[in-house]
């Protein structure tokens, strides 16, 4: 007997071109179950809808998957608790000259300010933070929204 795996998941995607000033920009939403295990398959359906081999050279490809896998982790983890009754809303859109994904949970939030970067050897073991590091240090621009449980991450075509 195996247990439950990617067959029982379901996602919500809606992807459009929507004409803009500086050309069409296509944008892709997802809702995502509370389910780490779907982690892997939302980046790759997300990368598969935004962003061709052309548009984003292999390294910030690299970077735009890493910092969506970890905000996906932390808005599972540490915001719904990994609570299945709730959702993760992802909302990406492609513009001529950026990519920008929001991803919002269900949690009550936090400050990210209050966040500390795990950079001191006395910070290495601590259970958190490096995954917000490495989404700073990964795309050319963070924000939260006032309340903490959604994070817009902006990254630049280099």
């Amino acid at each position: 007997m195996t247990a439950p795996g990617p067959a029982s998941l379901r996602l919500c995607l809606r992807r459009r071109r929507v004409p803009s000033a500086s050309g069409a920009t296509v944008q892709v939403s997802l809702r995502v179950p509370s389910d780490v295990g779907c982690i892997e398959e939302v980046v790759d359906l997300l990368m598969r809808h935004c962003c061709s081999d052309s548009w984003l050279c292999r390294r910030s490809r690299f970077n735009l998957r890493v910092a969506v896998a970890e905000a996906l982790a932390n808005a599972i983890v540490a915001g719904n608790r990994e609570d299945r009754s709730k959702w993760v809303e992802v909302q990406a859109e492609l513009r001529g000259d950026q990519i920008r994904v929001e991803i919002t949970d269900q949690g009550t939030g936090f400050d990210p300010n209050l966040v500390v970067e795990p950079i001191e050897p006395e910070e290495l073991d601590r259970p958190n933070g490096r995954g917000l590091f490495l989404i700073r240090h990964l795309v050319d621009d963070v924000r939260f929204n006032p309340q903490g449980n959604s994070i817009c991450m902006i990254l630049l075509r280099h």
